[in-house]
């Protein structure tokens, strides 16, 4: 990751048609926030072109819900929302194989996360 984890936060939120990825800097810092925000940019254009290699390359290929989102990326809608302290990446489909792809992902990113994330609800 570019920005430091210790001083933030990943927020994995599943919805009915799919989920969100928060990461919010904890401190404020204008340069960590920044950073945040162009990584999560960058990931959403490359998500939305079907490419899933980062989330790969840092948690492993095997990684529930990952296989089936790039090979359905075409059907899931990706959307980077700027957040005061950091960004949002949205991920939706009416699909619903992928919207559990989804949560089973999302799912696994908290916990592989661990500290440095939270699995929430709305």
């Amino acid at each position: 990751m570019p920005f430091d984890l210790v001083h933030s936060v990943h927020i994995f939120t599943p919805t009915a048609q799919g989920g969100e990825q928060d990461v919010v800097s904890t401190n404020g810092d204008p340069h960590q926030i920044a950073l945040i925000r162009e990584h999560l940019k960058t990931e959403a254009a490359r998500r939305a072109k079907g490419d899933y290699g980062t989330p790969a390359r840092i948690h492993g290929a095997s990684m529930p819900g990952l296989k089936d989102m790039a090979a359905n990326a075409a059907s899931i809608r990706i959307k980077y929302v700027e957040l005061p302290a950091g960004g949002r990446i949205i991920y939706t489909t009416t699909r619903p194989a992928l919207i559990t792809a989804i949560h089973k992902w999302l799912n696994a990113q908290a916990h592989d996360h661990a500290e440095d994330a939270m699995l929430s609800h709305q």
